[in-house]
Formats: C-alpha cells, structure tokens, sequence
C-alpha cells in the first residue's frame, strides 16, 4: 500500500511536469538545417490511344530532393531554471543555439535527374524542432552574405504514408552556378525547453558544445561527449560525430530515412536526490526491518522473560509502516536525507517509550533503540549507495544473521514457553 502511495505522488508529479511543460516548451530535438532542392520528374507511360495505336503518354510530377551540410558547428548556452508548481518543482530552460556550417558541391546527379528538371530557384532550407511553442525570437538565416527569415508552414516527410510528416520552418536560398561552390550558412535559434536539450548529428563532420550552470547532467542519446567539465559551476561538452558513425545518408529524396532521430545526443537535466526514487528504495526493504526488529523483541521476550503480547507486536508493526509515510510525506518538503533523519527519530522515539512501558526496564528499551537506529543506518547507507548497494547490502545481511546465530545458539527452542516445575 505504501508503495502504491508513492507511485501515486510521483505520477502526480510528472502530471504537474507535463503541464507546466507543455505551457513553456517540451525537451527539444533539433534536426537542421537541411537544404532543400524540388525537381521534376518525368515518367513516361505507354498507352493504346482511340485509334489502338501505341502512345507514349509523359507526366511531370515535383519531387524533391534533400541535402545534409558538409560541416556543421552546434554552439548551444543552456540556462536553466526552476518553476513551482504547488509543493513540485520543475526544471525548465531558456536556450541559445548557434548553428554554423557549409554546403558545398550540390549535384543531382545520383538521383539521375536532368539539368532542365531542376528549379534551383526555389531551393529553400529547412530546420526543424519538437515543440515550436519554444521559440521566442524570429530565427535569421545568413546565406553566403544574405539574410532572409525562417517561416512556419514546412514539412519534412519521415514515413513511409505520405500523410505523416515532421512540421518545420523553412526559408528560400539563392544556389547559384547550378550547385557548385560552397555556401555557408548562419544562424542563431533562442529558444525554451524543458528537462532536455538533443541534437541531430546531421553534419558530414558534426560538433557541437554545450554549455550551462546546471550542476547535474545527464549526457543521452546515441552519442557520448568526447570532452566533459562538470563541476558546481555548471558543466561543459563537446561532440565531434562523423557520418561515418551515423546510419542515415547526406542526401536523399522522398522519405527522410527514419534512423535519422535515433543518432540524436545531448543533455538532460536531471533533478538529483529525487525523494520518490529512494523513497521507494527504502521500502524495498520495510519487511527486512519489521522482521528483524520482531525478532528483537522476540529475543528479549525468550531471554529475559519478558512476555510481550500480540497486540504489542500488531502497535510496533504499525509504527514501523507509519515511518515510510512519514519518510515520504516530510520529503516532499524537505532534503531526504533529512527526512530520513527526522522520521527515523519519531519512530525510534515511539517504540523506544513503547517498550519501555512494555519490558519496565529502561536498559532493554535502550537496546531496542540500538537495533532500531543500526537498522535504519544500515538501510540509510545502501540507499546512498550506487555501484557497491548489493555488495555492501550482502555483507552487512550476512553479518546480521551471523548475529543472530549467536545470540540464539544456546536457547532450547524445544522448551521455549513451557513452565519450570
């Protein structure tokens, strides 16, 4: 039960991050710029006319034909901020994207369209993101010298039914000497996000940098940076991806390849100590505790002869389920850590005065507390715990159960409860 109850908050959460994050802008994924170059294409088709003579009947279609940069240099400055949502905290961005590169050499050649078929004049580029409601200036591109505007309204097809497409901003560029030469490109793209920030290697040589004062990163994607900083000043990575480490083309016409988003990285911003995650950890072992501090009780119940009655037990068992939900709800305010801390004096206060009325012995309540506090010690450890959690979790099981088999190797369990004539 308490587990659900936790899996509830943290779905509440998420609830409350995909609000605010559909308001300000979801995680982003940039893919461009990709140069644009529609063409006509002819098919010839052989028919019976009225008079049941061959015909050769010919049909112009536009097509379109897509080219990746031969160089691409991604600058990228993230900075991050927290939004409030009631007691949840949400980590969104403002971003600055530089985008510089080159094409160079455009030829149709390999799609064995014909010179007089290609309309070089209406080549324009595209760029394209996840959630256009994240930009918030007008993106200016600077084309070998000149400038022009992106516009709303263009579609990269990515499937094989025509009607799916990827929504994009384009704008028109001028391709002079019929493809040849270079033409290096420009532009800045501000844009607002949330939790991520992921980039399309789209480059025949691909770099980008990434900058921001957040603390806690996550580098994701299909490639990791080749150079990292992370430090409490922020971070900084860089990538260098080839096209020969990618398993899409650098030009192609009809359907985008649809590997292309899978070769995307980037960074994600991570919210560290998430109080849910360990919260639930720490529940995992809830009935390793109750166990082991029943068996406490029950020590001292056969040792020292001490009766302890059911109903004692059911109050104890009580107390030590009411610490998760103390745990989780005092977290929700708090570090966890120092919730731990807190419930962890509650309940081990609690059953350290409970006892006490109980056994009438302050000495044997004391030893209650001991178990108690090395108990949830223990647990506080292994949660901190990564790489080592299971080993060091072993040996400390393997110690407590040593423990206890030395404690009860003298006790005649065969006589245990049975009155002394």
């Amino acid at each position: 039960m308490i587990q659900s109850l936790i899996s509830e908050r943290e779905g509440r959460k998420s609830e409350v991050i995909q609000e605010v994050s559909s308001k300000w802008g979801n995680s982003q994924q940039l893919i461009g710029p990709i140069l644009r170059i529609p063409y006509y294409e002819i098919s010839r088709v052989e028919k019976l006319n009225t008079n049941g003579k061959k015909e050769i009947e010919q049909t112009k279609s536009l097509e379109y034909a897509y080219f990746l940069p031969n160089k691409l240099v991604v600058n990228g400055l993230v900075s991050p901020e927290k939004r409030s949502r009631g007691i949840y905290e949400i980590v969104v961005y403002n971003s600055k994207t530089i985008f510089d590169g080159d094409f160079e050499n455009i030829s149709l050649e390999q799609f064995k369209v014909l010179p007089e078929n290609i309309l070089w004049k209406d080549a324009s580029v595209l760029f394209t993101l996840s959630d256009f409601r994240g930009i918030t200036d007008d993106i200016e591109l600077t084309w070998n010298g000149n400038k022009s505007f992106y516009s709303s309204g263009a579609k990269l097809p990515f499937s094989r039914e025509s009607n799916i497409a990827i929504s994009g901003i384009s704008t028109p560029v001028n391709i002079n000497n019929e493809g040849k030469g270079k033409y290096v490109f420009h532009f800045e793209a501000n844009l607002k996000g949330s939790e991520s920030l992921n980039i399309v290697p789209i480059g025949k040589t691909t770099k980008v940098m990434l900058n921001s004062n957040w603390q806690n990163p996550s580098f994701i994607g299909a490639f990791l940076p080749d150079k990292r900083v992370v430090n409490e000043k922020g971070f900084a990575a860089s990538w260098k991806v080839l096209h020969l480490n990618r398993d899409f083309p650098q030009q192609w016409t009809g359907i985008t390849p649809e590997t292309l988003t899978q070769s995307s990285f980037g960074v994600n911003l991570i919210t560290p100590n998430d109080n849910y995650q360990q919260s639930s950890r720490s529940v995992k072992y809830a009935i390793l505790i109750i166990a082991l501090i029943f068996m406490a009780f029950f020590f001292i119940e056969i040792l020292n002869k001490k009766r302890v009655h059911p109903f004692n037990y059911i109050l104890i068992g009580l107390a030590l389920c009411i610490f998760y939900t103390l745990l989780l709800s005092i977290s929700e305010f708090l570090t966890f850590n120092i919730s731990y801390l807190i419930a962890t004096f509650l309940t081990v206060g609690l059953v350290f005065l409970y006892s006490k009325s109980i056994f009438q012995n302050t000495r044997l309540s004391g030893l209650v507390a001991l178990v108690m506090l090395t108990l949830y010690g223990f647990i506080f450890v292994i949660i901190q715990l990564e790489d080592t959690a299971l080993l060091i979790g072993s040996i400390g099981l393997f110690t407590i159960l040593s423990i206890t088999m030395y404690i009860s190797r003298r006790i005649d369990w065969q006589n245990v409860g049975l009155k002394s004539n």
